[in-house]
């Protein structure tokens, strides 16, 4: 992450659209006691391992696979099947894995334990297809791990792919194009003698299950869909996400490989993301995120009210990289000593920071500085009353204050304790008073509508509806008008596409001075939203010009944030 500034956007939006979400349509249930040490915990690990970390993501002259690698070079069942026999993992230990992940202020695990290649990761009586039968390391690596997490204190969940099984007669495939013949079969079936008795393993065998993570509910019924919700009704404490189908819903919303421009208010949400491009184990991949993209990425989730799942993806032989270990590591340190602002705490009441994010819990702010000022004064922008500030790093020494009409400055060291963010603690009095959001009802005018959608959609602060351009439009233009010559630093777009939907949108932000519109900057999307900060600009109009090759160009929301 670049160090710009982002939006928090916290208190505006009451729901969310289902088109970012997943495939559910039910909402999360944020208030249910069984959520409250999962909100509290901010992080976790994901864990993506299996018989596909062998081929280590080559197979011909390719090196770009993952854990998709069965269905991307269309490798027959028997030929992939045969990989079991290389998988013998004996550099895997359980105990270092949850002590690697308890010191990277990680509070809970998930584990797949069964992808879509339908190889299961546990000694499943259902077929020989699985780590226990099928390979000469011969052990059950969700007991080895259940126990080790129990031991100390860690939650364990448990991934699932409940549809596709590219393995398993009358599995799902994505797009449904089977290239193995022998594969053909009836999802019923499957079902039936696959899937639901795995389910009932998974959650009977293994302990206190914190987490049952569905994935892609691939040509799933309703009635399919219904049988395998049924399953986790004896466990009042199991969370789901939002991914079995059929609009079953769950207590969670997924984003997965973004973070969501304004985040999920009012629900419960959780970003899961690679620290390469992979989630399975790719020895060829060298994109790592940086410990500062990371931590800032976990900083602006938590400000937004969300939770991280940040995947390693261990090799054939149970090793995590150490570049993930070593990200891990560094994690942890700046979460030992800076944890408070991260854990048991709400968003952030501002819906804009040019220098960062902030985080809540109770009357104090966490105010995670990115961009240290130069002249070391801190603007906050509301008029509460402040008690004190002080730095985490140094919490005896109270900052200097200096109360305004709408906001406050503090004034700060000359040096940040922290390079990659340093927090200030301030603690308020009341509620925040903040300044509204500019866009906000704003007059909304659009080049064209389809039917079903309107303009105003844009600015009323619901990213629910929608607006779109009409149909076999490729481009189309957004004007608002926000009444008055406002000061405007940050836009933020809400666009209801996934990352793999292979949508992209390209913008162009302008200004009108006169009778003439300026370009304040152009770039593209990937059909997941944008939160861009430039040089302040003042005016009355804005105007976004959008292009869209796929689809007719859409957004949910448009927020437009004024100059502190």
């Amino acid at each position: 992450m670049q160090k710009i500034a982002l939006c928090c956007l916290i208190a505006l939006l009451a729901t969310v659209s289902m088109a970012q979400n997943g495939d559910g349509t039910s909402a999360s249930k944020q208030n249910d006691p069984k959520m409250q040490w999962w909100k509290d915990a901010k992080f976790g690990l994901f864990i993506h391992w299996g018989i596909y970390s062998v081929p280590s993501g080559r197979w011909g002259d390719k090196t770009t696979y993952g854990e998709w690698i069965m269905h991307q070079a269309k490798i027959p069942r028997a030929e992939y099947a045969a990989l079991a026999k290389q998988f013998n993992p004996t550099g895997f230990n359980a105990e270092e894995w949850v002590k690697m992940a308890k010191e990277a202020g990680q509070k809970y695990i998930v584990i797949t334990s069964k992808h879509h290649d339908g190889f299961a990761m546990f000694g499943t009586k259902t077929d020989a297809y699985n780590i226990v039968d099928a390979t000469p390391f011969k052990r059950d690596i969700l007991k080895e791990l259940a126990e080790a997490c129990r031991k100390q204190g860690m939650k364990l969940g448990f991934y699932y792919s409940q549809a596709q099984d590219w393995y398993h007669l009358g599995g799902a495939v994505s797009g449904n194009v089977e290239w193995d013949e022998t594969h053909k079969g009836d999802m019923g079936k499957y079902i039936d003698e696959i899937a639901i008795p795995q389910v009932k393993e998974i959650l009977a065998n293994y302990g206190d299950v914190a987490v049952l993570w569905w994935d892609t509910p691939t040509n799933m019924t309703k009635e399919m869909t219904i049988r395998l919700a049924e399953l986790t009704k004896p466990y009042p404490n199991l969370i789901t996400n939002n991914r079995l189908g059929a609009g079953m819903g769950g207590d969670l919303e997924t984003p997965e490989q973004f973070v969501p421009a304004t985040g999920f208010p009012g629900r419960n949400w959780e970003v899961c993301m690679t620290m390469n491009g992979h989630w399975g184990y790719n020895a060829y991949d060298d994109r790592w995120k940086s410990t500062e993209d990371l931590l800032q990425k976990l900083i602006d989730i938590a400000s937004k009210g969300g939770n991280f799942l940040l995947n390693v993806g261990p090799n054939q032989y149970g090793i995590i990289p150490e570049v993930c270990q070593q990200s891990l590591r560094e994690m942890g340190v700046w979460l030992k000593n800076n944890g408070e602002a991260i854990y048991g705490t709400s968003g952030s009441p501002f819906p804009y920071l040019s220098w960062g994010r902030a985080t809540r819990k109770g009357q104090t702010l966490y105010l995670h500085v990115f961009d240290w000022p130069k002249d070391g004064k801190l603007s906050i922008p509301f008029s509460n009353k402040i008690g004190k500030a002080y730095l985490l790093a140094d919490a005896k020494r109270n900052l200097k204050v200096t109360s305004g009409k709408d906001q406050s400055t503090l004034q700060l060291p000359a040096y940040a304790p922290d390079n990659i963010a340093s927090v200030v603690a301030v603690e308020f009095v009341g509620e925040p008073m903040i300044q509204s959001i500019p866009s906000q009802g704003a007059a909304a005018t659009v080049s064209s509508t389809v039917q079903g959608t309107k303009s105003q959609a844009l600015t009323d602060g619901d990213p629910k509806t929608k607006w779109q351009a009409a149909k076999g439009e490729k481009s189309a233009s957004v004007e608002i008008d926000l009444g008055k010559p406002t000061a405007i630093q940050c836009i933020s777009l809400v666009e209801p596409w996934h990352p793999w939907s292979g949508i992209r949108q390209s913008h162009e932000l302008q200004y009108l001075v006169g009778a003439q519109w300026n370009t304040i900057f152009t770039t593209d999307t990937e059909g997941t939203g944008l939160t861009r900060s430039f040089v302040p600009v003042t005016a009355q109009k804005f105007r976004l010009l959008i292009k869209n090759e796929k689809e007719p160009p859409a957004l949910l929301e448009l927020l437009l944030f004024r100059a502190e």
